[in-house]
């Protein structure tokens, strides 16, 4: 399968989370995957939540990656990258119910596929993917089966 990869540049400003989703949301009409589709959704928060993390958390520029499928297929995997200048690992943190933020890391874990970090030159690259398939995952399997590390926090603000 063709895989269309594509990137934006992101300036250290809040601004800058609307217009990673909007592009994020663009690029994915040519993919096969429809706006309503929940893949689509959860993608649009996740590039939300990652972009928002590299521009509030390090002050540096960053350059979010999608790589999306070229045509409709039953199943195929998105991967969504993005990459800053910052060394300083990715840190999910535990918080109480009244903090605004602090989540991001656990909706990455609770949604994604699978996703990780590693460090690249003086920076680090974030990624997580999302498997594309013909029929929905049913809560055990869309959390790995078993306990997240995270689901307590994920679950616990709801």
């Amino acid at each position: 399968m063709q895989v269309l990869q594509v990137q934006l540049e992101i300036r250290p400003d809040p601004a800058e989370v609307g217009r990673a989703r909007r592009w994020a949301r663009s690029r994915l009409a040519g993919s096969g995957i429809a706006a309503d589709e929940s893949l689509a959704e959860t993608l649009v928060l996740l590039v939300s939540e990652l972009v928002t993390n590299a521009v509030v958390h390090t002050g540096c520029p960053a350059v979010l990656r999608l790589s999306l499928p070229l045509a409709a297929a039953d199943s195929a995997t998105v991967r969504l990258e993005v990459a800053d200048a910052s060394d300083r690992a990715p840190v999910p943190r535990c918080v109480d119910g009244d903090a605004t933020g602090g989540r991001g890391l656990a909706l990455v874990d609770g949604l994604a596929d699978r996703w990780g970090w590693s460090p690249e030159g003086g920076g680090k690259r974030i990624w997580c993917e999302l498997d594309r398939c013909d029929e929905p995952r049913d809560a055990a399997t869309a959390y790995g089966g078993g306990v997240s590390a995270y689901e307590v926090l994920a679950f616990d603000v709801v």
